[in-house]
């Protein structure tokens, strides 16, 4: 008999997962934190944690929570939503093909919130980790499956908010079923392609995914009644959720390589592919075609004024990597939005839609890239995946690396370093205060204290 999303929750145990299960979990951990490292950079983080601050308080006597990497508090459900959109500010973090989105970016933040009002081991805050994911990864599966409209992340990851927040503050069954159908009512059905045509700072909805998600726990505690929810109770959902406990879909989890969404990073491998085995200089390219899916497409950004637009381009980031060998986060943001190298590469690059590449979409996303020389030379690389998906995954050491690109420039390197270890010897931490001591502080003060 299948286990309920209640009994998962309530079920699992850290030591008693498989290593390969606790394993991902560190490094979805590890990789969403240096993801909001870099994060706190931008406006949006800026502008959202000033807002959470002032809009989203704490009432004298309430439960608060500290922002991440920020150190000032809300109350856990602004807290959450800071974070979420914090992380979610620097496309860095990490998906899962079927869901087409992210769940860790709600995941974490809520956890984080929840975490700062009740002490736990750092085993019971990596099993809630896995736990959240599972749920909201199934969710979001389960919503792609029956909802017409492709919507955002924050729309099925509300429900792993929800369920992580009401377990742990030990709600009863009914009141946990309530909790997960507020989340999957309340969660922002967003269209996503709309972020896509015209990208803002509303990105992928996973802050208010957060946020609606430790909302949902805590009405779900006062009683108010949301069941059920459709995604998970429904009749015509159950063959992705009676395996629930017995596989694990987190474990199909992949990270990028690249600072930009999922979708234009195939193109930016074929293209980098290129260029390395032929040693093509910028200066010698003629024009690049770039044969993909019709998703990634619709990245169309051509002139990317901002980081949001940058990162939601196909073109610009290809241009980058091909300007200077490499695309690291720098290469998003910034002076190189208006560098004219960038720019004119930029507007050599056609993306192309190709139906035999775009009815792979979305368990494969596939790119194929043709530079033409100015000599008339022209390469063609081979149908192309984007590195760090399962099954070709990041290995531990490139994870280790893209977090240390991500951090050591903002809060220094023997304070990434610090956080870093804690992370990974957070399974025998008696309690998670030490992480939340360094993930909650501002990054001046971790800078600081490392130097120190």
């Amino acid at each position: 008999m299948a286990l309920s999303a209640y009994q998962f929750t309530a079920d699992t145990i850290y030591q008693e997962l498989p290593a390969a299960v606790q394993n991902m979990a560190k490094r979805c951990l590890l990789d969403l934190v240096g993801t909001a490292i870099a994060g706190t950079q931008t406006p949006l983080s800026r502008i959202i944690r000033n807002h959470a601050v002032r809009a989203f308080g704490a009432a004298a006597g309430a439960p608060s929570a500290r922002l991440m990497f920020d150190g000032r508090r809300a109350s856990p459900v602004g807290a959450a939503l800071a974070g979420g959109m914090t992380i979610d500010s620097f496309d860095a973090h990490d998906g899962h093909v079927l869901t087409k989105g992210h769940a860790g970016c709600a995941i974490l933040p809520a956890l984080l919130a929840v975490a700062e009002t009740r002490d736990m081991s750092g085993a019971e805050f990596l099993a809630s980790l896995a736990t959240g994911y599972e749920i909201a990864i199934r969710a979001g599966i389960s919503q792609h499956a029956t909802a017409p409209d492709y919507h955002t992340s924050g729309s099925w990851n509300a429900l792993g908010a929800a369920a992580i927040a009401a377990h742990l503050w030990g709600l009863g069954e009914t009141q946990f079923r309530h909790a997960i159908g507020i989340a999957e009512f309340h969660g922002p059905r967003s269209q996503m392609m709309r972020c896509i045509d015209f990208p803002t700072m509303l990105k992928d909805g996973s802050g208010w995914g957060a946020m609606g998600g430790i909302s949902a726990a805590y009405l779900a505690e006062d009683g108010f009644t949301g069941a059920p929810a459709i995604v998970v109770e429904g009749n015509n959902v159950k063959s992705f959720w009676n395996d629930l406990g017995k596989e694990w879909r987190f474990l199909g989890m992949y990270f990028k390589p690249y600072p930009v969404c999922r979708w234009a990073q195939p193109s930016v491998e074929a293209a980098l592919i290129l260029r390395r085995k032929h040693n093509i200089l910028p200066e010698t390219i003629a024009h690049v075609e770039i044969d993909t899916f019709d998703a990634g497409v619709r990245l169309n950004q051509r002139r990317p004024e901002t980081t949001e637009a940058a990162q939601y381009s196909l073109p610009f980031p290809v241009a980058a990597a091909l300007v200077r060998g490499q695309l690291l986060p720098t290469d998003i943001a910034g002076a190189s939005l208006v560098d004219a190298e960038i720019l004119s590469m930029n507007d050599r690059i056609k993306p192309i839609t190709v139906p035999e590449i775009d009815k792979l979409f979305p368990a494969e996303r596939m790119a194929r890239a043709r530079i033409y020389l100015k000599d008339g030379t022209v390469f063609e690389s081979e149908l192309t995946t984007a590195r760090g998906d399962a099954e070709r995954p990041l290995s531990d050491a490139e994870i280790v690396a893209k977090y240390h690109s991500l951090a050591d420039d903002i809060i220094g390197c023997e304070g990434a370093a610090v956080l870093r270890s804690t992370i990974e010897t957070l399974d025998s931490a008696r309690s998670v205060r030490g992480l939340l001591d360094l993930v909650l502080a501002p990054v001046d003060a971790q800078r600081k204290a490392a130097a120190a």
